[in-house]
């Protein structure tokens, strides 16, 4: 019986995740697991935790129930495209209203005269990138988020850079090196 709950339980994993397009690693990434052990589960070697098994349900979309059972209809295991694409389009939207915002802007200091108003938009771009930290965060791949962190980080030394140009402080940009190592040593803890 023990066995049998194993089989379905991975028959199942692997379902899911091959009808998101999700490697084992990348699942592994979204569950803070390694791909091993996603390699151990769809094995049937061993089962996750009801904590974890909470997680991949809520991840493809499914119930407890649907994860633990061999029999299923269709339409219950798959996660819509329309879900995807509305999300997607969602996130798209929030960023976009970053740029609406910073037009406006732009706009009304261009009316009153302000020096410099171009600035507004190497300022947009980290707030953009915020956002879409935000979203991917919870509905995205997380490996993307440390992409999102980099161009955050190289944005925001060029937005002060920009806003310090007088000063001519070029070596802000050195700030970045140690903080894109970080980065990249934080994107391989499994």
């Amino acid at each position: 019986m023990e066995e049998d709950i194993k089989q379905i339980i991975a028959n199942n994993i692997i379902e899911l995740r091959k009808k998101m397009s999700l490697t084992q690693a990348e699942l592994a990434d979204n569950l803070g697991y390694t791909d091993k052990a996603i390699s151990k589960w769809e094995r049937a070697e061993s089962i996750p935790d009801v904590v974890t098994l909470k997680q991949l349900a809520d991840l493809f979309g499914v119930t407890l129930n649907y994860l633990v059972e061999e029999e299923h209809t269709k339409s219950q295991g798959e996660v819509p495209r329309r879900t995807k694409n509305n999300r997607l389009i969602i996130s798209l939207l929030a960023a976009a209203a970053v740029w609406f915002v910073a037009t406006v802007l732009f706009v009304y200091l261009q009316f009153f005269g302000a020096g410099n108003v171009w600035l507004v938009f190497a300022g947009a771009v980290p707030i953009s990138m915020i956002v879409l930290l935000v979203f991917n965060s919870i509905w995205g791949k997380k490996s993307l988020n440390f992409v999102i962190i980099s161009v955050l980080v190289w944005s925001a030394l060029t937005f002060t850079y920009l806003m310090l140009l007088p000063y001519n402080l070029f070596l802000i940009f050195v700030i970045g090196i140690p903080i894109q190592v970080l980065i990249i040593l934080w994107s391989q803890i499994k």
